[in-house]
Formats: structure tokens, C-alpha cells, sequence
């Protein structure tokens, strides 16, 4: 190869360089306008799940607070959104109704899942123990309320000792575990 053909040769990849660059750029810049679409349409959607979630909430704190019985058993306190941290282990809770001999943590959701389930015994269940020494003398109990689940998933709680909370209607139905 002659020092002509190799210098003809650096330049051409050094123009098909260029082009590839240019076309990099132009898709780099793509991927950042799809990203910002995906992430406002992530934000609108998350937000109705959000909102279902809050309604949720709010109907079973509601019905809860105005007639404070589950599983046959009458409770003096409810809270809702309860956040506590401590010593680096920081989890919220959706419903605790406390008594002299119980307490009830209760995760709501709108559409209970399998993963919800998992969640309130292997990650909730071992932070409420850590959390609120306080109550380490109650029989401490596990709810997960929902306005939708699945027979399966139903029978799973049953099964783990969760009560589930049912809606029916305009009042809630309590299938204790």
C-alpha cells in the first residue's frame, strides 16, 4: 500500500468516524425526547394509581375509625400513615389499630397482588416488630385490605395467618385468617 492509498484510506474513516458521530448524536438525543415522554407518561399513570391507592386508603380508615372492630376484636387507637425510623430502618404503615391485648397492622391497596402479600409478612411484619418495641407485648397481627383480590391470593393470606379486608359495598366485610 502506498503512502497515497493509506493516507486516502485514514481519510475516509475519518469522515465514516465523523458520520458515525453525527448519527450517534442524533439518536443520543432521540433516547433523551423518548425518555422525557416515558417519564411524564410514568408520572401521569403513577398518579392514578396514587390516587387510587388514597382512596382506598381513606375508605378503610374511614370505615375503620367509625366502627373500630376487626376480626371480632373492638380497638381504642387507629393511625394512619404512620412513618418511623430508627437506627437507619425507616417504613410506613398504612392502618394500626391498637388495644390492650392486640395490635393490627393493615397494608391497603388498591389491587392486592401476590407481591403485596410478601411484602406486609417479609419486609412490614419484621420492621413493625423493630419499630414499636412498644407493642412487643401485644399479639401482633397482620391485615392487607384491598378493594380487589384475586381467590388465590385470598387463600395465600389465609393460609399465612393475614386477615384480608374486603369492600362490600359501602361497608368493608372482614374474613379474619
Amino acid at each position: 500500500m502506498t503512502d497515497d492509498e493509506l493516507k486516502a484510506l485514514v481519510a475516509g474513516l475519518a469522515a465514516a468516524q465523523d458520520r458515525t458521530d453525527a448519527q450517534l448524536a442524533r439518536t443520543d438525543a432521540q433516547l433523551a425526547e423518548t425518555a422525557a415522554k416515558l417519564d411524564r407518561l410514568a408520572e401521569m399513570y403513577g398518579g392514578v394509581g396514587n390516587n387510587q391507592g388514597a382512596a382506598a386508603e381513606e375508605f378503610y380508615y374511614n370505615s375503620l375509625k367509625a366502627e373500630p372492630v376487626l376480626a371480632g376484636a373492638r380497638f381504642d387507637l387507629i393511625d394512619r400513615n404512620v412513618t418511623r425510623s430508627h437506627a437507619g430502618l425507616e417504613d410506613e404503615f398504612d392502618l394500626i389499630l391498637v388495644n390492650g391485648r392486640e395490635v393490627f397492622v393493615v397494608e391497603v391497596k388498591y389491587k392486592a397482588h401476590e407481591k403485596d402479600l410478601e411484602r406486609l409478612l417479609d419486609k412490614k411484619a419484621v420492621n413493625f416488630r423493630n419499630l414499636f418495641p412498644e407493642h412487643a407485648g401485644r399479639r401482633q397481627r397482620f391485615a392487607l385490605a384491598a378493594f380487589h383480590i384475586h381467590d388465590e391470593l385470598k387463600q395465600a393470606a389465609f393460609e399465612r395467618g393475614v386477615t384480608v379486608l374486603q369492600r362490600k359495598g359501602d361497608v368493608i366485610e372482614t374474613l379474619a385468617a
